[in-house]
């Protein structure tokens, strides 16, 4: 009897945007180890994209190393537990350099991370990058907006059509490396294959109603296709910000075929 299991394909698409000079925006994943990470710098000089490519690595790849030594016998507490130290000491990197070096005073990012593992994920986020899920047709924003425009929806004092008209979109509540301690929220999810997960700045979903990237993620067109048309998307409606997306494909398969994908790197 075979295993059912899982296969997770990851692409990712960044673009400056259409009136910034520099795109402070940073992904960073690894496809074999299932972690992905998207952060949106602030700052200034280039201290925003400092702080959001910092992030970005030292979580990808302390969380990639993680996994590796703790293997199959890792629950998903010790995962979460794992991610909450891993953004702890990208936070501590961040705020540090951000204190010996004058150029980078004041830097910080948002970020959204990953943790994809056989069936579960281990979601955690800052800020106001989010993390979508399609699934058999539906779009869920899995991820709630650390954002004074969130909290002013949730004390019922503006509607969400009225949000989306505020000029006060890019204030956020919480950043990665502007305090030596920072609060990550994490949620954990069951996978199912079919799902298609999105990570993204808010250039894209500032740009991009929830209902047109619904849309674009069910085209008929591969992942980097997709990711493309979402980042060009964005930019025909105004591109009014650097824009980032990391897209994550479930498909079905077995343990064995999973392996095999590996291994010939697909």
């Amino acid at each position: 009897m075979t295993t059912e299991a899982v296969i997770y394909r990851f692409c990712a698409q960044t673009d400056s945007g259409l009136t910034r000079e520099n795109n402070e925006d940073a992904y960073s994943f690894d496809e074999a180890a299932g972690v992905a990470v998207l952060a949106d710098g602030m700052g200034g000089y280039n201290a925003g994209e400092v702080a959001s490519s910092m992030a970005s690595n030292i979580i990808t790849k302390e969380m990639s190393r993680w996994l590796a030594e703790a293997g199959d016998a890792a629950s998903v507490q010790d995962m979460r537990r794992a991610l909450e130290i891993c953004v702890s000491n990208a936070n501590t990197a961040v705020f540090r350099a951000a204190h010996d070096n004058s150029h980078y005073s004041g830097m910080g990012t948002t970020l959204v991370a990953g943790v994809f593992r056989g069936s579960d994920l281990i979601m955690g986020h800052i800020g106001d990058s989010r993390c979508y899920r399609l699934r058999k047709g539906e779009l869920t924003q899995i991820t709630r907006d650390h954002s004074l425009l969130q909290e002013q929806i949730d004390a019922g004092l503006l509607t969400p059509e009225q949000a989306a008209l505020s000029m006060n979109k890019n204030l956020v509540t919480r950043a990665l490396g502007v305090d030596d301690a920072v609060l990550l929220e994490v949620h954990e999810h069951v996978v199912e294959a079919g799902d298609t997960y999105l990570l993204c700045s808010d250039g894209l979903s500032d740009m991009v109603r929830d209902a047109d990237i619904a849309k674009i993620l069910q085209l008929p067109l591969g992942p980097e296709q997709r990711a493309k048309t979402l980042v060009d998307t964005a930019n025909a409606h105004g591109g009014r910000d650097n824009i980032t997306v990391l897209l994550v494909q479930v498909e079905a398969g077995s343990e064995k075929r999973g392996l095999m994908a590996r291994l010939l790197g697909k």
